[in-house]
């Protein structure tokens, strides 16, 4: 489980696949600290840590993951969202991310404000159930704050900060983004279906 704030930014060193799984190194800095089976989030993405050595650590990613998220996308240099599991003294700043990526949303358009980004993310129609207006949403693993919703897209605004030490510093009209709705949402509609 994670929070939706980003420690850190990396990049993709390297990919293959074995079989139907996809494996990625991902680079890690001296100071940042990595277990053998740690839980880590790359991009939205909960990534169990497979090997690791002083420069990166290993990730492989089921045939299920590379349905559901933008890692088929990946690309060496593509640079990626980071963050590790929460433990008990974990404040709570974002909101409750499990990791679980529900769907991929391309980003429709960006729009600069000043010193922040209004960015506008269409998804399939079916999934906006679960996105509210001033609702929480992770997006590449990010906790952000939902500021409009349409039929099949929403906006959500960032702020300088979150521009530069994530990757949205680099996103562009047309990548493919990581969408986890609230998991809140998502149980109460299922207690309501019942």
């Amino acid at each position: 489980m994670f929070t939706g704030i980003i420690k850190k930014t990396s990049v993709i060193k390297d990919l293959y696949k074995k079989g139907e799984n996809l494996f990625a190194s991902v680079t890690k800095e001296k100071d940042w600290p990595v277990e053998l089976g740690q839980s880590i989030s790359i991009n939205g993405v909960c990534s169990t840590v497979k090997s690791f050595d002083k420069t990166s650590f290993l990730v492989e990613w089921m045939p299920e993951t590379l349905k559901k998220t933008s890692v088929n996308s990946f690309k060496k240099g593509t640079m990626v969202n980071l963050e590790t599991s929460l433990n008990m003294s974990t404040m709570l700043d974002g909101h409750i991310v499990q990791g679980h990526v529900d769907t991929v949303g391309k980003v429709i358009e960006i729009k600069p404000k000043k010193d922040s980004r209004v960015i506008k993310i269409k998804l399939p129609a079916k999934f906006m159930k679960f996105i509210a207006d001033k609702g929480s949403v992770a997006v590449d693993g990010i906790s952000l704050t939902v500021v409009d919703t349409g039929r099949d897209w929403f906006t959500v605004s960032l702020v300088s900060y979150t521009i530069s030490h994530t990757n949205f510093l680099n996103t562009k009209k047309g990548d493919l983004v990581n969408i986890e709705t609230d998991v809140l949402a998502k149980y109460i509609h299922k207690l309501l279906k019942k």
